[in-house]
């Protein structure tokens, strides 16, 4: 069994003040105190960024546990195991005694495993007549039953701070979806705005997260998304909340139109009509209030239209402010006059030179402009650009978009928005 008096290393190792305290904590284990040994070496696993120790150091006690015969460490099982360096190399799957040995200095080092060494440096035991330990040198696992319950707390916190990283990243991941779709829905919808920089905002608050951050890094980026997500929640309800009083108050002006105070049916009840006459001045009435409700709808959405900076051209399809265009579809600005994009002109007669780059026909960009809009064919001649390395037939596949435009299965917002998305970091901007 063991002594518990304190011993120095043999050969050239020296004695270190840490090694001392090792062997003074290891010795104040309670009599009764034991533990699983497998157990322990999980919460090992857990805990060793906190310990200081690798992969391989733990391969390493691994080993060394699977020489000690019972599961449960404890005091009166004895604490020593004495297995050779060639042993313990065969049950650490070949691994190089001279890295055996680097790995069981790290454990000592760690406070993990204590060294009794013999007096001639070797690992063996002493038994008596009845084959019990009397004595053994190797190494004692002491350390390990004494600093169970601290182990067992930094893997505790190891596992928390895990938890919570991993739920950072989460929160992380759905914000910046939100903010991504709000963003591309107040385009979609021309909603007036300075969409573009806060999308470049949003951008460059996730490329600026290093590649492997820390938890208090990924904190704050969270915490900078929700404020931006706030901010764009906060715009969208004021449009939403405008657009209802504005729609209230075009409900009550009709109201007002279509009331007839000179009714005799309430200052004259003796007068009656036929029911069948009333239900046709009731659908007369209802038919004049929903014609003036369609054309104040479309009014408005000229309207808003007009503030945002886009139109709608041929087919009902939307066009897009000149800058976005730009900023999505970079490629366009070198076709421009002296490599520049001004205005809209500027831009067909860019597409022009790409569609004849390109190979698309002119009848096919004719119908083009014809189905969609001039500066609507132009801004897809664009996008087509920006796509033209996985675009085998440039010419057909206007032709196509040109054909869903005619039955309004087409719409260049979602086009926009992907290479938008895949353009922002150039931070390429119109001359």
């Amino acid at each position: 069994m063991e002594t518990g008096s304190v011993t120095t290393p043999f050969g050239r190792r020296s004695m270190t003040l840490g090694m001392l305290a090792n062997q003074v904590m290891a010795g104040e284990i309670k009599p009764d105190q034991s533990v699983d040994k497998w157990k322990l070496f999980r919460a090992l696993c857990e805990a060793k960024p906190l310990l200081g120790i690798g992969d391989r150091a733990l391969a390493v006690l691994n080993a060394l546990l699977s020489f000690y015969p019972k599961n449960e460490l404890a005091q009166e099982n004895g604490l020593i195991v004495f297995p050779s360096n060639i042993q313990l190399s065969l049950r650490t799957h070949g691994m190089a005694e001279q890295t055996v040995r680097r790995h069981l200095a790290a454990l000592v080092e760690a406070g993990l495993l204590l060294r009794k060494d013999s007096p001639n440096g070797k690992r063996y035991v002493r038994r008596d007549r009845a084959g019990e330990v009397n004595e053994a040198f190797g190494f004692s696992l002491a350390p390990l039953l004494a600093r169970a319950e601290e182990i067992e707390q930094l893997a505790a916190e190891v596992m928390a701070e895990r938890l919570h990283f991993q739920h950072l990243r989460e929160r992380i991941t759905l914000c910046r979806r939100d903010i991504a779709k709000l963003i591309e829905a107040a385009v979609e919808e021309e909603i007036p705005g300075d969409w573009q920089g806060l999308y470049r905002e949003f951008r460059d608050l996730i490329e600026g997260l290093p590649r492997s951050p820390t938890t208090a890094q990924l904190g704050l980026l969270l915490h900078e998304l929700e404020m931006l997500r706030a901010d764009i929640l906060n715009r969208l309800e004021i449009r939403i909340k405008s657009t209802k009083q504005r729609g209230n108050a075009n409900y009550i002006e009709r109201h007002i139109q279509n009331s007839n105070p000179e009714s005799t049916s309430e200052i004259e009840p003796s007068f009656e009509t036929r029911r069948g006459a009333m239900a046709e001045q009731d659908k007369g009435r209802e038919a004049e209030t929903l014609e003036e409700g369609r054309g104040e709808a479309a009014q408005s959405r000229q309207e808003e239209s007009r503030q945002s900076g886009g139109r709608n051209d041929g087919g009902g399809l939307k066009s897009f402010p000149l800058g976005l265009v730009l900023q999505a579809c970079p490629e366009i600005l070198a076709y421009g006059p002296n490599g520049v994009i001004r205005n809209w002109r500027d831009l067909m007669a860019a597409a022009v030179i790409v569609r004849s780059m390109l190979g698309v026909s002119p009848s096919a960009y004719e119908e083009a402009a014809n189905v969609m809009g001039p500066e609507n064919a132009a801004t897809v001649m664009a996008c087509i650009l920006e796509r033209s390395g996985h675009i085998n037939s440039a010419g057909g596949y206007l032709r196509g978009l040109t054909r869903r435009s005619e039955k309004g299965e087409f719409a260049i917002g979602p086009m926009l928005m992907a290479l938008l998305r895949a353009n922002a970091p150039a931070g390429r901007k119109a001359g």
